[in-house]
């Protein structure tokens, strides 16, 4: 029986100091150098190290690792995948990537998705997703958005009223106008667009995104508008959100952690630790170690 203890206590210290060095060499290293151990992995063992540390691990770790393993336009490919198959959406996991993603992420992510699955990604979510809300996400997914930095003043003005006329001076919504407005034009025009809507209607647009809209829908809307006015803010308030309360979302917390982790990670950090008063490290700390 000590044998047999002993052992298990000397099995159980390798296994943490292989968790320990996976952690120190991949989290660490850059998408790029990761990339390089796979590559130099494979010449010097002839084996694929994806494939070997998915045989090894299991849970929340092994989604990070082999998360981290992926190039982003693949990780976020594969989120998008796996939150539309099976019987249920995840529907934010679509939000969260479609809405945040620049032109040139989109493209590369669509085409990351047709190599990896062999459909496009528009005919999946057209698949998966009905309404308006397929409406939104089809159109974010063509990475359409003007992205210059001009601001058209007639036109920022005629898109406010434009809305205005759409949601809170009529009955009902006419969701086709917001969809026209928040997915095509740039950052910058959007944004004034924002403070004449102000003008016109007393609220932030925000606000009457929670009115006239409900579900998945006010959702995407929301997402769109935060990403333009401060998209580290949007990712720190996700954060904050999939960890207060009962429970952890922890592929919430996971995807985020990992997709923008050489983007804008130390922004969110200053963003979390601004809105919340706790660091983002505290705070996953106490949160993670509580389930």
């Amino acid at each position: 029986q000590h044998a047999c203890g002993t052992k298990g206590r000397a099995w159980k210290q390798r296994t943490l100091t292989a968790i320990a060095a996976v952690i120190d060499v991949l989290a660490r290293r850059t998408v790029a150098q990761r990339q390089r151990i796979k590559e130099v992995y494979k010449a010097t063992v002839g084996k694929d190290l994806t494939e070997d540390l998915q045989g090894e691990l299991t849970g929340h770790f092994e989604e990070v690792v082999l998360g981290l393993l992926m190039t982003p336009p693949v990780y976020d490919a594969s989120e998008l995948k796996n939150a539309m198959k099976g019987a249920g959406t995840e529907e934010a996991a679509l939000i969260d990537i479609l809405a945040s993603r620049t032109n040139a992420e989109i493209r590369a992510i669509t085409g990351a998705y047709l190599k990896e699955y062999g459909k496009s990604l528009e005919e999946d979510i057209e698949g998966d997703t009905s309404g308006m809300f397929k409406r939104v996400l089809v159109s974010l997914a063509t990475a359409g958005r003007d992205e210059s930095d001009t601001v058209n003043e007639a036109q920022a003005v005629q898109d406010a009223k434009d809305i205005y006329a759409a949601g809170e001076a009529r009955w009902g919504t006419d969701e086709v106008k917001f969809l026209t407005v928040l997915c095509v034009r740039n950052r910058n025009h959007l944004l004034r667009v924002f403070q004449e809507y102000k003008k016109i209607s007393g609220r932030e647009i925000e606000d009457s995104i929670k009115r006239e809209m409900s579900g998945t829908l006010e959702e995407v809307f929301l997402a769109i508008v935060k990403c333009l006015r401060n998209k580290p803010g949007f990712f720190a308030e996700r954060l904050y959100k999939s960890m207060k309360g009962l429970g952890t979302t922890d592929t919430v917390l996971i995807r985020i952690m990992v997709a923008r982790a050489e983007i804008d990670m130390l922004d969110i950090k200053a963003e979390f630790l601004k809105a919340y008063g706790k660091t983002l490290h505290s705070f996953i700390k106490v949160r993670s170690g509580s389930q």
